[in-house]
């Protein structure tokens, strides 16, 4: 590994260390359909994130809901002794890649057949407080 690539691979490193995140991996839906859900959350307060996600009709919605309070229970874990009330928690990034995709055959009229593309996703979120240091 060259001196320049391990400079920049320590800096992601460091970078890592001070993010709260969470990361979803090969859910079973496709990526347009989380990114309908993640739209919502976007930039929003974690307790009114958690809120819309609560009872909002997508199915969707349920994982991404458990992914945010694990970004919220990592959060707690690298900043002890702080109270997330205190710090204005909100959704600072979330962003659905595209996962793995299976490949299955649907028998089609006249003895042909179809592809289905079976879609998964990746979904990432990090949270940050809101409060702006001076």
């Amino acid at each position: 590994m060259s001196n320049r690539k391990k400079i920049t691979a320590d800096k992601y490193k460091e970078a890592k260390k001070n993010k709260a995140f969470a990361i979803l991996r090969d859910c079973p839906s496709s990526p347009r359909k989380m990114r309908l859900v993640a739209d919502m959350i976007r930039g929003r307060e974690v307790n009114n994130a958690l809120d819309i996600l609560k009872y909002s009709t997508k199915e969707a919605s349920r994982k991404v809901e458990k992914l945010v309070l694990s970004a919220i229970n990592n959060w707690q874990q690298k900043n002890e002794g702080k109270r997330i009330e205190d710090n204005q928690l909100f959704v600072k990034e979330i962003f659905v890649d595209e996962g793995r995709m299976m490949k299955r055959i649907q028998p089609a009229p006249q003895g042909r057949a179809h592809r289905i593309r079976k879609r998964s996703n990746h979904v990432t979120v990090v949270v940050d407080t809101n409060n702006v240091e001076a």
